[in-house]
């Protein structure tokens, strides 16, 4: 009789990550068994395990969001519960670029023993044209971004990741549910249910999956890359890495304590395992469905509260997202030697805010985002080129902030809904 001991899946995913860690710094880029190298390998499971997660997205997304919809307006509670959302999201990605811009600005991570590090990073730009440029750009660029959130096909949209498009059409076609009558309405809403009770048996199945995919996919990064591309970036990294940690282990806990009233330690031990999967799939929107298990089977927030605010939260909030696109933007500034006004660094807040709200939940997505803030103060877009090194490891850690935001936000909505189950025992 064999007696088998069943490890947590984040025990799991935390050994997988240990491993992979040695396996990437042993085998590299090159190391091959039979002509296939190690690497080959890594991406295509890494891959395979990224594509399974992303196959769920949509169709969960949409069962997620309407049948949350559904439920609060069950109990009337649809305007106020996404008004308390949508209020909180905002909140909480201002004080994160807040945080970002101070400490960017403390740190200086583009200037090196007090001069601009184009020269050592090979910018050969000059600053008087970039400035005169800077001095001819506005936020206009970001206008598209609200047009993006009516589509004009909201299958289309969603076939090519353009996920606010899809929410809005979902929270109208909820929120529109609600007012069809018997029988129409029992069966939509049975329906609706049935989706999203089949979406969860396979996300769970899939997530049997995860020790594996987390080993391949940070067995990959640490081969390509190992541990030496971070060094020329090194205070830009420090400086991202404080940051984030000041938002997620001050600000945060901060939220939960005075205005949730529960005990942030609790929370951060029942969200463990989502950290750790975000943190390896560096995809918010991937994490989804264990960020969900988590709030709602160790955290104790209702489904009619989850289901609502995390897929929202998954495209919408990105606190740890939009934090580092402000750092990006200012390390890139300081680093072509440019000193930016108090106008133009608000103008960085504010789109930082708004496209953050636009970046899809998958890894480096927000490159694209950085590109448009660039772009929108005059900066040349390539010099996105100087964080694309330490891009990766700092993706793993933003999104991982992202996911822990919104935990947060289920559970001080859910306690101002008057949850009493949340964190409590």
């Amino acid at each position: 009789m064999f007696c088998v001991v069943k490890i947590k899946l984040h025990w799991q995913i935390v050994i997988a990550l240990a491993l992979a860690v040695m396996a990437g710094s042993l085998t590299g880029k090159d190391a091959s068994v039979f002509g296939v190298t190690f690497y080959s390998a890594y991406m295509f499971l890494g891959t395979l395990f990224l594509n399974a997660l992303k196959m769920l997205i949509v169709p969960l997304i949409a069962a997620s969001i309407i049948t949350g919809i559904v439920g609060a307006g069950a109990s009337g509670g649809v305007g106020r519960l996404g008004g308390k959302t949508i209020l909180y999201y905002f909140f909480t990605s201002f004080i994160a670029i807040l945080v970002g811009l101070s400490l960017v600005n403390l740190f200086t991570p583009g200037i090196i023993d007090g001069q601009p590090a184009k020269q050592l990073l090979g910018l050969s730009e000059d600053a008087g044209s970039i400035i005169a440029n800077a001095e001819q750009r506005g936020a206009s660029d970001v206008v598209g971004l609200f047009l993006k959130m009516v589509p004009t096909n909201v299958v289309a949209a969603a076939a090519n990741g353009q996920m606010l498009g899809l929410i809005f059409f979902c929270l109208l076609f909820g929120f529109f549910m609600i007012k069809v009558p018997e029988p129409g309405g029992a069966t939509l809403r049975q329906f609706w249910q049935g989706v999203f009770d089949v979406m969860m048996r396979i996300t769970h199945w899939v997530m049997l999956f995860a020790p594996i995919g987390v080993f391949a996919l940070v067995a990959g990064t640490v081969a390509a890359t190992g541990f030496g591309a971070f060094k020329p970036l090194a205070a830009f990294f420090v400086t991202v890495i404080a940051a984030l940690a000041v938002h997620m282990f001050i600000v945060l806990p901060l939220l939960l304590f005075f205005i949730a009233r529960v005990n942030p330690k609790r929370h951060y031990q029942a969200m463990v395992p989502a950290m750790l999967m975000a943190f390896s799939t560096s995809s918010s929107s991937a994490t989804l469905p264990l960020t969900m298990e988590c709030v709602e089977k160790n955290a104790g927030v209702s489904n009619r509260i989850s289901s609502f605010v995390l897929p929202l939260g998954a495209t919408v909030n990105m606190d740890g997202t939009a934090l580092y696109e402000c750092v990006a933007a200012m390390f890139i500034a300081q680093a072509y030697g440019i000193e930016l006004g108090f106008a133009v660094q608000f103008t960085i807040v504010l789109v930082a805010l708004l496209t953050s709200i636009g970046v899809a939940g998958v890894p480096s997505a927000s490159l694209v985002a950085i590109v448009v803030i660039l772009t929108s103060v005059g900066l040349p877009a390539e010099g996105i080129g100087l964080i694309l090194a330490v891009d990766r490891v700092l993706d793993m850690c933003r999104t991982s902030v992202n996911v822990f935001s919104d935990s947060c936000a289920a559970v001080v909505i859910g306690r101002s809904e008057g949850e009493k189950t949340a964190l409590v025992g």
